[in-house]
């Protein structure tokens, strides 16, 4: 199997109903983490891994993910005019950051069908899946991490992390068996199981190296829970043909598809902003004294 992993494919077809009115004309992934739309987290982290294309699956009515990494010519006119070179700098970095090709679902038919719309693009080689809820803040970068894991063994590698039996509920949960530090060979894996169901406490999280095995998979898999193709049923069934592998990662993680997520997310990377965290933890101490 080819060790380079230059693709990442995005989805960002779902209208994100949990943050309404927010979102009824803004895309989801354009709701900015301090000043930086969530999305750009999730494509700086591509890059810092290695990746030389994005494949955003998106849907009507997300034009604007795609212009946010083009080229805005008349902004960055006016900011030559008022002499922000510093702004002008950051637009810039944006437009030039990776190779980006936009791919539509047509049909909210389930993460599995949006991965499987990007087949043409992808080819035949690996490639990262990055969902664009989940914001890892670690170094090296959650994805350069399971690049490292996807060079030393033959086969795919998902994300991991532990989470309480309570909200096991909430994610796809595997099965396995520990074969190296951090690292399990995956031998089952149930979509939002109960806490009484789950096989484990280690829950995928939205990170994936995948072979190009999992299209044809996905293509024949059937609509599972809510009546979508359930990317976690393809990976069930690409664990009984080959190699799949989870891989529990280092860093901290936020769900910024879930309102007390997001906000976790705002209050952690804007303390990590020098000009930003003296007047933010006086006002954090203020509310917490009130």
């Amino acid at each position: 199997m080819q060790s380079t992993i230059r693709k990442a494919v995005i989805p960002a077809a779902g209208v994100g109903t949990r943050f309404l009115p927010a979102v009824k004309a803004i895309p989801k992934e354009l709701l900015p983490i301090v000043d930086k739309p969530t999305i750009q987290y999730i494509v700086e982290e591509a890059v810092a891994s290695g990746i030389e294309q994005v494949i955003l699956i998106t849907s009507r009515g997300k034009g604007a993910i795609e212009d946010h990494f083009d080229i805005s010519f008349e902004l960055e006119e006016i900011l030559k005019w008022q002499k922000k070179e510093d702004l002008l700098r950051l637009v810039q970095e944006v437009s030039s950051m990776v190779r980006m090709t936009a791919i539509r679902q047509k049909e909210p038919k389930g993460l599995g069908h949006a991965v499987l719309c990007a087949r043409e693009a992808v080819g035949d080689e690996p490639f990262a899946v990055m969902l664009g809820d989940d914001i890892v803040d670690s170094d090296p970068p959650c994805l350069a991490q399971m690049v490292e894991v996807f060079r030393q063994i033959d086969g795919g590698v998902i994300a991991l992390q532990r989470v309480p039996e309570s909200k096991t509920h909430l994610y796809g949960i595997i099965s396995g068996e520990k074969v190296g530090e951090r690292t399990y060979r995956i031998t089952g894996l149930v979509e939002k199981p109960t806490p009484e169901q789950a096989p484990s406490s280690l829950a995928v999280i939205g990170r994936y190296l995948l072979p190009p095995e999992i299209f044809p998979i996905l293509e024949h898999t059937l609509p599972g829970k809510g009546g979508e193709i359930q990317l976690t049923d393809g990976l069930q069934a690409l664990a009984n043909s080959m190699p799949l592998y989870g891989y529990e990662f280092t860093g901290d993680r936020y769900d910024a598809g879930d309102k007390v997520g997001y906000l976790e997310a705002n209050i952690a990377f804007a303390l990590k902003r020098p000009q930003m965290v003296e007047r933010l933890r006086a006002f954090m101490e203020k509310i917490i004294r009130a």
